[in-house]
């Protein structure tokens, strides 16, 4: 896919990604192998082999994939909890050596304290900070994330009392709470049914337009990354490889209009799904 032209769709998130001229690079891949060592058997899974790329500030990369090929291992290294085998991947120009309270993840099993209310899952993130923000400040912010994400008035429920969609908010709420610059998110509307997916598809892409996050998506969903990025990056079977980055010349919003019944959106959805299809009959092959 080529790389869009000028035309301007309005004020919208996410061109001065796609035009790549403006915005910085934030998060930087140079030459990465991650994987995992089975010292008791003495063998070693390559999970990625020699990812190179880079995310600018503000883009919004989903990324999609072969089942086992890399991708949340790719995210991981990004969020500070694994070491690339070889290369190395930063954030602002600093070699990632752990996590930092510049990345949030956003994960698919919702990772709640049942024990705890809302307000009180939320308030967590803000109390493993080195630095704690005040009790007044940590207030302002919980009620302004759950405001982003339709919670009001559910501070004092607890996870069983709520939708699995809700619950997944709670997890959206806490990420956005620290105001993180970047999103990791593996996998964040997998476990919901299909039309709480498309109703927090909508919803997310409303948070990220205000908050201008930096965001990096796994998905299985070819539709959600061409419905909510501004690239696709998609990975070769493992070890996994980036077969083609794969611009989202989409105007924005897509989720509030016919963005998805337009040729456009039929055009890319075909490309990625071709790209995958090659990656499954390659699988089928060799094995």
């Amino acid at each position: 896919m080529g790389r869009p032209g000028t035309e301007s769709h309005g004020t919208t998130r996410g061109d001065a990604a796609r035009t790549g001229a403006s915005s910085p690079v934030v998060i930087e891949a140079r030459g990465v192998t991650a994987g995992y060592e089975n010292r008791r058997a003495k063998t070693r899974l390559i999970a990625l082999r020699e990812v190179s790329l880079d995310i600018r500030r503000g883009e919004f990369l989903a990324i999609v994939g072969p089942s086992g090929c890399g991708k949340s291992t790719f995210i991981n290294m990004i969020a500070g909890f694994l070491k690339p085998l070889q290369g190395e991947v930063l954030v602002d120009g600093e070699p990632v050596r752990g996590t930092g309270a510049d990345r949030a993840m956003v994960f698919q099993d919702y990772a709640l304290l049942p024990w705890r209310t809302v307000e009180r899952n939320v308030r967590f993130a803000m109390e493993n900070r080195g630095s704690r923000p005040s009790k007044a400040e940590q207030d302002e912010r919980i009620a302004e994330a759950l405001g982003l994400v339709g919670l009001t008035g559910f501070e004092k429920s607890y996870p069983h009392e709520l939708s699995g969609g809700m619950r997944q908010r709670v997890g959206i709420a806490r990420a956005l709470v620290t105001k993180p610059a970047i999103l990791l998110m593996d996998e964040p509307f997998g476990a919901v049914d299909a039309m709480t997916r498309e109703a927090m598809q909508a919803e997310f892409e409303r948070i990220i337009a205000q908050t201008q996050q930096t965001v990096v998506f796994i998905t299985h969903s070819i539709d959600e990354a061409v419905m909510l990025g501004d690239r696709v990056a998609v990975i070769s079977n493992r070890p996994g490889r980036i077969k083609e980055l794969v611009e989202v010349d989409l105007p924005r919003p897509r989720l509030d209009s016919d963005v998805k019944s337009s040729p456009r959106f039929a055009e890319l959805r075909e490309h990625i799904w071709s790209l995958l299809q090659d990656e499954a009959l390659g699988a089928k092959a060799a094995g």
